[in-house]
């Protein structure tokens, strides 16, 4: 016999196959729930009534929480907890008589731990020059209609950290449309859109405002390193490339974390424990923040690197650290740069050269003769990215389904 379609209502507006329950148990403050594989949840009773659809606990119109956690009152209690014909969880309250009712499938996905920040999303794999060959590529000339290439180039930023979006348009304020179709732009000094404009002939003049406007070679390197959490992903557009010179390189910072505290252990600790003071020097702006080289911040299992030369200033650490420092310092940067660990190539008009700005470096070789390119670029926090892949993700299983 065919089990009853659930009527229960999930707390949020995804799609949740039926996974019926076997069997709901009180104990104390938790109710104790088992599926018919032996799959094991426990649910605190503060957490069911928060959960609750419409009853107080989640708004049935926005599907967020409304209930106050000050008034979780000690005599919210289980009376009952059962599971009904379709396999829902019922939950009847001891201290006003009502009825809530849960998705199994919703439970279970809990169960499953696809609620957790890494879910719906790609694995991070950190890539060598010898594992990875040349940097992924995706056909980008239909990434305003097609979901799928937008699929496509997020879960290779999600795993590889690069990508390059090839056969784009090439008229200026492309990089607009293009997000539009994967989250919002994060502004900085630099404005919404910028540009990268480098003119052989006029390397070195005195009106540029950043060093990537020059023809000076730029080592491998992370953008914005003076912000307490820098830009998580660069998209850089290429409109016109005829310099001769001034190739791209991307190095995956996490191999290079990897192989520095694999085999120079000290250095690694001099690079993510000692403070450096990253500080903009450009004219009627004052950004500056203190971190180490190798930064963990809360909540990543992969470091931001903060690794922007140009704009680290001074050691904020003790003298007697700052020799070892600056050692630990010439290593990172000269492993950055070997062939082991750096992609090199030409990008050509219509690429879209797109990367985990806190994960993977970047860099230029010097220009050596004339020609001009001119690059547009933006920078997407990697929250949007992340949101982006999980929807698109999700939305996939549910048509292959």
């Amino acid at each position: 016999m065919n089990t009853p379609v659930s009527k229960a209502i999930a707390p949020d507006f995804y799609h949740y196959d039926h996974c019926p329950l076997g069997a709901a148990v009180v104990e104390g403050d938790f109710v104790h729930l088992r599926w018919p594989d032996d799959e094991k949840l426990a649910c605190h009773r503060f957490w069911l009534r928060e959960n609750a659809v419409g009853q107080g606990g989640i708004d049935i119109a926005t599907r967020e929480g409304i209930l106050d956690p000050a008034d979780l009152t000690d005599d919210i209690a289980v009376k009952s907890a059962a599971v009904d014909d379709s396999g829902d969880l019922i939950i009847e309250w001891a201290h006003d008589g009502q009825r809530s009712a849960y998705h199994a499938g919703w439970l279970r996905h809990v169960a499953d731990n696809q609620h957790r920040p890494a879910s719906w999303l790609p694995e991070a794999v950190s890539w060598t020059t010898d594992s990875i060959g040349e940097v992924p590529r995706v056909d980008g000339g239909r990434a305003l209609e097609s979901d799928d290439v937008v699929l496509s180039l997020v879960n290779n930023l999600l795993s590889y950290g690069a990508c390059v979006l090839e056969n784009s348009p090439t008229h200026e304020g492309y990089l607009l449309e293009l997000a539009e179709r994967i989250g919002p732009v994060r502004d900085s000094n630099f404005g919404m859109l910028w540009d990268v404009k480098a003119d052989v002939e006029l390397a070195g003049d005195s009106k540029t405002n950043s060093t990537a406007n020059t023809g000076f070679r730029l080592g491998p390197h992370s953008d914005l390193p003076t912000r307490e959490i820098p830009p998580g992903f660069q998209f850089l557009h290429c409109l016109i490339n005829d310099a001769d010179g001034g190739e791209s390189t991307l190095t995956d910072g996490a191999a290079l974390v990897e192989a520095i505290e694999r085999d120079h252990p000290e250095a690694f600790e001099l690079l993510s424990t000692r403070h450096w003071i990253f500080f903009n020097r450009g004219p009627g702006i004052d950004h500056r923040w203190s971190a180490p080289i190798i930064d963990y911040l809360p909540g990543c299992d992969t470091p931001t690197i903060r690794a922007f030369y140009p704009v680290r200033a001074f050691p904020a650490m003790a003298n007697e650290d700052v020799s070892r420092s600056y050692d630990a310092l010439r290593l990172f940067h000269r492993m950055a740069d070997q062939p082991e660990f750096e992609l090199k190539f030409r990008l050509t008009a219509g690429d879209i050269m797109c990367f985990d700005n806190r994960r993977v470096l970047h860099g230029r070789d010097a220009f050596t003769g004339s020609g001009k390119r001119h690059l547009q670029g933006i920078y997407i926090d990697r929250d949007e990215i992340m949101s982006r892949g999980r929807a698109l993700n999700r939305a996939a299983r549910s048509i292959d389904h």
